[in-house]
């Protein structure tokens, strides 16, 4: 009996098989990028040496590719939405595998930055492949797939880690940036090869002028928060980084809201449901990266001051791994409650187990096993909270601003990181004790982190609790498409 939406016994019988390969695809990409952004964490304490650069300024290795990954998010988004999202998912991957390149290839400050900035231009692979699955997948399977590639950006991180702490210890620390630039490579060729273009497109012209002033605003706040700790955090510099942030951004919105194809549509991103799920998503960004900057510490401090653990960074890696697999566990779990009860629901549950993990992690930190189990919990939290964000987002904009706006919930989630790492530092930093000649942080700092970043879940629960739920509406081939009545119309006009 024909139905119309309905796929024909050939298509049918081969969707299923197609279906899985761009999804593994896609996720395979996005780990692959995650694993570029931790790749370099075993060789940081080594990089003045290897650089024959000064430590502060070695920190730019780090601090441009988190720069580099800011600007190109909103921008390659909006650019995938205009003129291809897998045209322009080929772009980052290309942009990865030239900087890792590069980096291999370096053996000073220079052309190292110049790597790690090529490296940070591929940020945008996650949000566009959440887009394409969006584009591309039956409505039954994108929960899941968008759950999974949602959530590879921890996965790759913790599995990558201790991959790259074992190549660092047993083989030429330009071989990290070998393997990185082969994987690049691989899934080039994977997407190239296997993952369709998109039809969805806007057309229209590029808001040039409003991807310079995010970007010069972007960079200002990022680097005000990652380098307000070196400068001082009432010094010049950075209070003069804040300042300029803060006037770049009114004058680039005054600009946005009288464009007529502006970088990102401020009407859309202001809607109750799409306005409180980046919030709570910066917020949940502050509390989950929190994790990432106690744990190694805790792991590598000497025994002998009664709570490190005196393990070198490969143990980091191991204790650290199992928290990438529960993540990816959990992404099939977290489209079934999602499907069930709402991504709301999801992100809420996601929210509170982070919050559980944290209050765990206080009084469980004097062994191994203890950090293996609350980094499961947190991680199995963050799991929930990253299938839903992607969820709450594209139930609520136009097909055509998907790319788009899921970039921007990524950015917010990497304003996030930064903040929990500048607040992490300094509270460190204050809270110390003496072991021998060196101030190292104390049992108690580390626990007022924990506490931070438990509040900050719970914050993220909150902003949560007040996401209207979205009301499905017909999509453009019939099905629904889980977008709000109030998405549909004004954004396109």
């Amino acid at each position: 009996m024909p139905t119309p939406p309905a796929p024909s016994p050939d298509t049918g019988a081969s969707a299923p098989p197609r279906t899985n390969t761009v999804v593994a695809v896609l996720a395979f990409a996005g780990i692959v990028v995650s694993l570029m952004q931790t790749l370099i964490i075993p060789v940081v304490p080594e990089l003045p040496k290897l650089l024959h650069a000064s430590p502060s300024d070695a920190t730019w290795a780090v601090t441009a590719t988190l720069l580099a990954g800011a600007v190109a998010t909103p921008v390659v988004g909006r650019l995938g939405d205009m003129y291809g999202k897998r045209r322009m998912l080929l772009v980052s991957l290309g942009l990865l595998v030239a900087g890792s390149t590069v980096a291999a290839l370096s053996d000073s400050l220079a052309p190292m930055v110049a790597g790690r900035t090529l490296q940070g231009l591929a940020a945008g692979v996650i949000p566009l492949g959440i887009s394409i699955m969006r584009d591309e997948l039956p409505a039954e399977r994108l929960p899941a797939a968008t759950a999974l590639m949602s959530a590879s950006l921890g996965i790759g991180g913790a599995l990558g880690l201790p991959a790259a702490a074992l190549l660092a210890e047993h083989a030429d620390w330009h071989v990290l940036f070998w393997t990185s630039a082969g994987l690049g490579v691989l899934a080039t060729a994977l997407v190239a090869r296997l993952v369709p273009e998109s039809a969805v497109r806007t057309g229209g012209r590029f808001d040039l002028v409003g991807a310079a002033g995010l970007s010069v605003a972007l960079v200002c706040l990022l680097l005000a928060i990652s380098k307000g700790a070196d400068w001082g955090w009432t010094g010049g510099r950075t209070t003069g980084l804040f300042a300029a942030a803060v006037a770049v951004l009114l004058l680039w919105g005054r600009w946005e809201l009288r464009g007529a194809q502006p970088l990102v549509d401020l009407r859309t991103t202001a809607r109750r449901q799409v306005l409180l799920t980046n919030l709570a998503s910066a917020v949940f960004g502050f509390s989950m990266f929190a994790m990432s900057l106690l744990l190694p510490q805790l792991v590598q401090l000497p025994k002998a001051t009664g709570y490190g653990l005196g393990h070198g960074m490969l143990a980091v890696g191991l204790i650290m791994a199992p928290n990438g697999l529960v993540m990816m566990a959990m992404a099939p779990l977290s489209a079934r409650i999602s499907k069930t009860k709402g991504p709301k629901v999801t992100l809420m549950l996601g929210a509170v187990v982070v919050a559980g993990g944290y209050a765990l992690n206080t009084v469980l930190m004097s062994a191994v096993w203890h950090l293996v189990l609350a980094s499961c919990v947190i991680g199995a939290g963050i799991g929930f909270a990253y299938g839903a964000m992607p969820a709450l987002i594209m139930s609520a904009v136009p097909v055509s601003e998907t790319a788009a706006a899921n970039s921007l919930n990524t950015l917010m989630r990497s304003i996030g990181t930064s903040v929990s790492s500048a607040v992490a530092g300094v509270v460190l930093a204050q809270m110390t004790t003496s072991f021998g000649p060196l101030a190292i942080p104390s049992q108690a700092g580390f626990r007022v982190v924990m506490g931070i970043g438990a509040a900050a879940a719970l914050g993220a629960f909150v902003l949560a609790s007040f996401i209207p739920r979205p009301r499905p509406v017909p999509g453009p081939a019939g099905e629904a498409t889980g977008a709000t009545e109030s998405a549909a119309a004004p954004a396109r006009g």
